[in-house]
């Protein structure tokens, strides 16, 4: 079983004896995650795929506060960001600007991408390369900036 699968029992567990109820509705939606993980068939349950399913999570909390903020339920928005600050802590970082300027910059050498009409090209190189310690939004910016674009 992943690590990760492991931790989120044993800090759920915590939580139920120290009746922190918040932390505990989140890590029983995570829970519920990978659970839904291991029903999909698609193997066994890696710590990778768990990191995937929490980036996913970790949209969807995103975009709720968004929406809850628009609407003025800012109580309704609390709640989401309690989930994602759960979320966070346990996701691996992700590369800081400097290096994945440094990947950036590899991946437009190594994909011989010379303008942004080419950027899928280099895109892709650098995700095939760094998938799971990178950021994808500021990866775009950096590549769409040295290319021109």
């Amino acid at each position: 079983m992943a690590a990760i699968v492991e931790k989120v029992s044993a800090e759920l567990k915590a939580a139920m004896l120290a009746k922190n109820a918040p932390r505990v509705t989140a890590l029983r939606m995570i829970r519920a995650a990978f659970i839904e993980l291991e029903k999909e068939g698609k193997g066994e349950v890696t710590d990778e795929r768990c990191v995937e399913s929490l980036r996913r999570l970790k949209k969807q909390r995103e975009d709720s506060i968004q929406a809850y903020v628009a609407a003025n339920r800012e109580d309704l928005a609390e709640g989401e960001r309690a989930e994602l600050l759960v979320i966070d802590a346990l996701l691996p970082q992700l590369a800081d600007e400097a290096t994945t300027l440094g990947w950036v910059n590899e991946a437009i050498a190594a994909s011989g991408a010379t303008s942004a009409k080419e950027m899928g090209k280099a895109m892709g190189a650098l995700m095939k390369a760094h998938k799971a310690d990178i950021d994808a939004a500021l990866a775009r910016t950096l590549l769409t900036r040295a290319l021109g674009g």
